[in-house]
């Protein structure tokens, strides 16, 4: 699959996390930038869970930002399969 825009998902609230993905530089492969006040204990997690998304869908060179508020795995999947549809979903 390709990304064809820039799409986010989820929100700043507590328990959450901000999904936003980007169409990554052709050969620059899967790239996760986190900002998150846990992620010295669980950052290796937040980007298993995260990558794990990514691989389902096959997708090769992609940026995600994820700003992460004490979101849980299923959150944290949830919100990185939305965006992820939105932003290779195309418009009519």
């Amino acid at each position: 699959m390709k990304i064809l825009r820039t799409a986010q998902a989820g929100s700043l609230e507590s328990q959450d996390i901000l999904i936003t993905v980007k169409k990554g530089k052709a050969g620059t492969g899967i790239i996760i930038n986190l900002d998150s006040p846990s992620a010295v204990q669980y950052g290796k997690k937040i980007h298993q869970e995260i990558e794990s998304v990514i691989k389902d869908f096959e997708i090769e060179d992609v940026t995600i930002q994820a700003i992460d508020k004490g979101a849980l795995g299923f959150t944290i999947k949830a919100r990185t399969e939305t965006a992820i549809k939105r932003a290779i979903h195309k418009e009519a």
